[in-house]
């Protein structure tokens, strides 16, 4: 018989660490919400920690008595329309009750195979023109966390084959954004 939760993919179940778990949870969180959506960031809380120290939000996000492995994402607000995101991540504090982050945003990618044809000498402008308009182009989800002993997680979803089963994960996937992340947590 399978115990596996409706609302949760069956993946997340499948993966040994803590952080890929969470990461797919995330993932498969954020594909039911559609695509096309703004980035959204994810305090991670030690679920353990959370259900003591916080009795009253472990209850709102239905954490049961036996939900203390793991890591537990909380949504935070919205992120600030037209700044741009290393500005943003550079504002960012975390209490000491926060044992990472993740972050959630779509963007196109393009094959290894064609990072040899990208004219050089474009803007940034120019190269997402460019990018946009290549025939190879994918649109991808990337899901990326970090935890405050620099364990990183990361899962990549292509719109293409929109599914639970299709989500690629590795730690270094999206190495540039997941440093990005790590220095949340610098002082």
């Amino acid at each position: 018989m399978d115990n596996t939760p409706p609302d949760v993919p069956t993946s997340a179940h499948l993966a040994v660490q803590p952080l890929t778990r969470t990461v797919l949870e995330i993932d498969s969180y954020v594909a039911g919400l559609g695509w096309d959506r703004p980035a959204q960031l994810f305090a991670l809380v030690d679920t353990a920690r959370l259900r003591v120290e916080e009795p009253g939000l472990a209850e709102r996000l239905d954490l049961d008595e036996t939900a203390d492995e793991g890591l537990t994402p909380v949504e935070q607000d919205e992120l600030p329309p037209g700044v741009p995101l290393d500005e943003f991540l550079a504002t960012i504090a975390w209490p000491d009750a926060v044992a990472g982050c993740a972050l959630t945003l779509e963007r196109l990618m393009l094959p290894p195979s064609v990072e040899g044809a990208v004219p050089e000498g474009l803007d940034e402008s120019e190269l997402t023109r460019w990018v946009s308009e290549h025939p190879q182009r994918q649109e991808v989800r990337l899901t990326v966390a970090v935890l405050r002993d620099g364990t990183r997680e990361s899962a990549v979803r292509r719109r293409e084959k929109d599914s639970d089963t299709e989500v690629l994960t590795g730690p270094d996937l999206v190495p540039g954004l997941a440093r990005a992340l790590a220095a949340t947590f610098e002082e």
